[in-house]
C-alpha cells in the first residue's frame, strides 16, 4: 500500500498535473482533495494537450478510479461540461468517477459575487480567477452553502432549495451590481438539468477512500494551487479561499496522518505567481520575459500571464516544512537551458535584516529583497535527458544546491511536458 501527496509548494502552476499524471501509472485511485474550478492542469499525452480543472489529471489513465473530495468546492455546471470534453476526447469518465456528497457546490450567482467584490476592490484586487471559489467556501463556512449531497433530492425539493439560496444572493447582487444580477430560473434549471447527470456518481467518498486503503491499494492524494497561496500560511489576503498543505489535504478527504506514506512537494525550477501579492524573486525585464515565453507561463484557467522569478529557496523551504515534504519533484528545469547564469534566493533582506525564515505578514514579504547565489547556466538542451547523467554538469550542480538550501532530496525531475521526460534523481545526478 502506498499513499502519496502531491501537492504544490510554490504559488501553484509547478506543474503537479504532469507529476500526478505520471504517478498515477501505478495507482489504483487519485484524489482531488481542495479547491475548485480555479485549479487548471494541463498535461501533455501521445502529443495531445488536455487542460483540466476539477478533474484530477489520473484521470487519464483508464484503471484508475477518479474521487473528488469533501474539501473541494464543485461547480456542478463546469464538472458536467468537463465530464463532456474528456468523453469527446475519448477518456472514458462516468463508470469510475466518484464525487463527494459533502463537497459544496459552487452556484452561478457565486461566479457573479466573485467578479463583483474584485471590482468593488479596485486595485487592491486580489487577482481571483472569478470562478466563484471564494463565495461558495465562505457560503460553507457560514453554513449556509448547499453540499453536492443535497443534489440526491428530487427535483422539486432541488429547486426549491436552489430557490432559496440564489434569491438570497440576487438581493445582495441586484443591490450592488445589478447590470451582472443573474437569471434565476434559468440558473435553476441548468442545475437541475447537471444534478441529473451527477446524481449516480455522488457517495461517501471517505467511507469508499478508507476502503481502499484497508485493502492495501494505491492512493494518490492530489492538492490544488500552492501552499504559499494557503488560507493560513501564505501571503495573505493574497491567497486562495482553502487550506493547499498536507494538512489540508488530509481534511479534504478524510484520511489520517498515519495513512500517508510520503509527501511530494512540486517545484518548479525558477518561480511564477499569478494575481496580486508579494513575490520577492520577481524579475523585471528581459530575464522575467524570457522566462515566461519559453516556458508558456499563461494560466491554464485564465490565459493570464504568470508572473515569473528566480527560484525562491526560502519560501519553498517554508512550503515544505509546514506540510512535511518528503521528497521534491522539480519540473522545467528544460525552461533554464540557454541561461548563461541561474540564480536561488536563500535569504531576505528586510529593513536591514538578514531573514532566513518566511515572514507569516505579507506587508513584511512585500518589503524583502532576495539575497542571491549565483549558479552557472548550461547551454546543452536537456529535453532530450532521459537520465539524471545525461544532464550537463552545471544543470546537475544546480538540483543538487536546490536540494542543499531546501532541506529535502529530489526525486523527480521533468524536462518536458511529456509524460516521458521524467527523470528519477538521486545519488546518480550528482
Amino acid at each position: 500500500m502506498s499513499c502519496r501527496i502531491v501537492l504544490g509548494a510554490q504559488w501553484g502552476d509547478e506543474g503537479k498535473g504532469k507529476v500526478v499524471d505520471y504517478l498515477s501509472a501505478d495507482a489504483d485511485a487519485v484524489v482531488r482533495c481542495q479547491g475548485g474550478a480555479n485549479a487548471g492542469h494541463t498535461v501533455v499525452v501521445s502529443g495531445r494537450k488536455l487542460a483540466l480543472h476539477l478533474v484530477p489529471s489520473g484521470a487519464l489513465h483508464p484503471h484508475c478510479e477518479i474521487i473528488l473530495g469533501n474539501g473541494m468546492v464543485v461547480d456542478p455546471l463546469a464538472l458536467v461540461d468537463e465530464i463532456e470534453a474528456l468523453e469527446r476526447a475519448g477518456v472514458e469518465l462516468r463508470s469510475r468517477l466518484r464525487l463527494s456528497t459533502a463537497a459544496h457546490t459552487v452556484l452561478p450567482c457565486h461566479r457573479i459575487q466573485d467578479q463583483v467584490e474584485e471590482r468593488r476592490r479596485g486595485n487592491g484586487g486580489i487577482g481571483t480567477t472569478g470562478r466563484g471559489i471564494g463565495p461558495a467556501y465562505a457560503d460553507k463556512a457560514a453554513r449556509t452553502g448547499i453540499p453536492l449531497g443535497w443534489f440526491q433530492r428530487d427535483d422539486a425539493n432541488l429547486r426549491a432549495t436552489l430557490r432559496v439560496a440564489i434569491q438570497h444572493k440576487l438581493e445582495w447582487l441586484r443591490a450592488l451590481a445589478p447590470d451582472l444580477a443573474p437569471e434565476m430560473d434559468g440558473d435553476i434549471e441548468r442545475l437541475v438539468a447537471a444534478a441529473a447527470v451527477l446524481r449516480p456518481l455522488l457517495c461517501d467518498t471517505t467511507q469508499r477512500l478508507h476502503a481502499l486503503v484497508d485493502a492495501n491499494k494505491h492512493v494518490v492524494l492530489e492538492g490544488a494551487q500552492g501552499a504559499l497561496l494557503d488560507l493560513d500560511h501564505g501571503s495573505y489576503p493574497y491567497v486562495t479561499s482553502s487550506s493547499c498543505t498536507a494538512a489540508g489535504v488530509l481534511s479534504g478527504c478524510g484520511l489520517a496522518p498515519r495513512d500517508v506514506t510520503s509527501v511530494i512537494g512540486v517545484v518548479k525550477a525558477y518561480a511564477t505567481r499569478v494575481g496580486n501579492g508579494p513575490f520577492p524573486s520577481e524579475i523585471a525585464g528581459a530575464d522575467g520575459e524570457r522566462l515566461r515565453q519559453i516556458g508558456h507561463e499563461f494560466g491554464a484557467t485564465t490565459g493570464r500571464p504568470r508572473r515569473c522569478g528566480w527560484f525562491d529557496a526560502v519560501a519553498v523551504r517554508h512550503a515544505a516544512r509546514i506540510s512535511g515534504c518528503s521528497e521534491l519533484a522539480l519540473t522545467k528545469l528544460d525552461v533554464l537551458d540557454g541561461f548563461d547564469r541561474v540564480l536561488i534566493a536563500d535569504a531576505y533582506l528586510c529593513h536591514g535584516e538578514l531573514l532566513r525564515h518566511f515572514p507569516s505578514d505579507s506587508e513584511t514579504l512585500a518589503a524583502c529583497k532576495p539575497r542571491y547565489v549565483e549558479a552557472a547556466g548550461w547551454s546543452t538542451p536537456t529535453t532530450n535527458c532521459r537520465r539524471a547523467s545525461d544532464l550537463p554538469a552545471a544543470a546537475r550542480r544546480y538540483v543538487a544546491r536546490i536540494e542543499d538550501l531546501v532541506g529535502v532530496p529530489v526525486r523527480l525531475l521533468s524536462v518536458g511536458p511529456e509524460r516521458e521526460a521524467t527523470l528519477h534523481w538521486g545519488d546518480s545526478g550528482r
